[in-house]
């Protein structure tokens, strides 16, 4: 009698294997081997408790189930049906095809990133793209820093380290992943003085405050979160003009970074970098992934001599871009300069999309998944979209998608399920049905929706 230990495949047929093979490139081929091996080892463990060995097919999907999870640990590309714009999880604003462009035109042979070609000597990076953020700022100078979060680092560090910073109690804002504003400014060394209340600030506040010890009254934008209705604050142009009278710089973090107005995608006004810089403003910080629509840095624009002192600030080297981020940004901000190329961003595309639009790309989509599977119940429905990525919190914008049913699947199961795919396909769950919300959508991607949802199968 054959043992059943004999009836275990070997390991050279799994990584001989076509299907299996195909994750050499993405894991290597001594993981995938062991992803193998280890199978093999819990299979030879339940024959001598005398269960029965399942078939190479058998093994081999599990093998590539293992595999696909392994896989999805890394970077990969999702579809992304939630409606949320800036999805901090999904990597925030995708990047425009000139942004993609840039990076691999210049990530693939030499810059001259830290090169002067006039001179013939050492240039500053610093320089490629602030000819860009003067003119769309108003502002004397720019810094590209690797996030927001840096970028209010540096600036703490550069003029506040053993000093006081004032700031509103009701702008001590926390950040993604749990980053709270009164501890980047203790790892800077400044000193927090906390001034009015959570609901109401005047201007009394922060001049009561100063001392010959204060270097900045600073500023925090709500973008994350609102403070509504018995309130009081001190807006820029005030609290600028106080700086100035009182001999300190005046510090804005605006978070966001709309360089245009958004009312025009008819969402409630955001403050632009140009209107702060306008009310006088010494510096502002803003982040260049959420309204600005590139890639993740932190940018710093104003007074040019306070630019300057920055970047003699040794901690500038830590915090510092490379030349693809640099790339991307300048082509992004390029279109930004040119308005009538704006929604090649694909954030204002999709802001720009009509629920009109998006109802027909649903119905399409809906009559075709039911052509290849008519198990499947779906129907297009209206919903709403969120910028998200810590913007606009209170914003609603009008959408529409597909509501998703499968007879004995659950809605946390069909989205379990889709996730599982390749690109995994990503919405929301709502109380009877997965939707999936089309603004987040690009068009080009209906394909791999339609594919995706046809491939869903009932387990009643």
């Amino acid at each position: 009698m054959t043992s059943p230990l004999r009836e275990l495949p070997p390991v050279h047929r799994f990584t001989a294997d076509p299907l299996v093979t195909r994750y050499d490139g993405l894991l290597g081929h001594g993981t995938v081997r062991s992803y193998v091996q280890t199978l093999l080892d819990e299979m030879r463990t339940a024959a001598r408790a005398g269960v029965a060995t399942p078939s190479f097919e058998e093994l081999r999907s599990t093998v590539l189930e293992r595999l696909a999870v392994a896989q999805s640990a890394g970077l990969v590309r999702v579809i992304n049906g939630t409606g949320v714009l800036l999805h901090t999880n999904f990597g925030r604003a995708p990047l425009a095809a000139s942004a993609l462009a840039a990076a691999s035109a210049l990530g693939t042979g030499y810059t001259n990133l830290e090169y002067d070609l006039v001179a013939g000597k050492r240039g500053s990076r610093y320089e490629r793209v602030s000819s860009q953020l003067r003119e769309l700022s108003g502002a004397q100078a720019a810094l590209v820093v690797n996030n927001c979060a840096a970028a209010v680092l540096l600036v703490l560090d550069t003029f506040a380290r053993d000093r006081e910073v004032v700031v509103s109690r009701g702008q001590l804002i926390e950040i993604g992943g749990g980053f709270r504003l009164p501890d980047v400014l203790r790892k800077s060394g400044a000193r927090l003085v906390e001034v009015g209340t959570t609901n109401k600030t005047y201007v009394l506040d922060y001049r009561n405050a100063w001392t010959q010890a204060t270097a900045l009254f600073m500023r925090t934008h709500p973008s994350n979160y609102r403070v509504e209705g018995f309130t009081a604050d001190v807006d820029a142009q005030t609290l600028a003009a106080l700086a100035r009278e009182l001999g300190v710089i005046s510090f804005e973090d605006l978070g966001s970074g709309a360089l245009v107005g958004l009312e025009r995608f008819g969402l409630p006004h955001e403050p632009t970098v140009a209107e702060e810089i306008a009310a006088g403003i010494d510096l502002v910080a803003f982040s260049g992934d959420k309204l600005l629509g590139g890639p993740q840095c932190g940018i710093i624009v104003g007074r040019a001599d306070l630019i300057d002192t920055m970047r003699h600030n040794s901690l500038l080297r830590a915090l510092r871009v490379d030349k693809l981020t640099l790339a991307a940004l300048s082509a992004t901000l390029a279109l930004f300069l040119e308005p009538d190329t704006l929604d090649q961003i694909p954030l204002f595309a999709m802001l720009s999309a009509l629920p009109d639009t998006l109802r027909s790309r649903a119905d399409a989509i809906c009559a075709s998944v039911h052509e290849r599977n008519p198990s499947v119940k779906l129907w297009t429905c209206d919903c709403e979209s969120t910028t998200g990525g810590g913007t606009l919190p209170l914003a609603r914008i009008a959408s529409a998608g597909i509501a998703v049913c499968v007879n004995g699947m659950s809605p946390d199961s069909v989205a379990a399920t889709l996730r599982k795919g390749d690109p995994p396909v990503i919405g929301r769950l709502e109380e009877t049905a997965f939707v999936f919300d089309l603004r987040t959508v690009d068009r080009a991607e209906d394909r791999i929706v339609i594919e995706a949802l046809s491939g869903l199968r009932s387990s009643a």
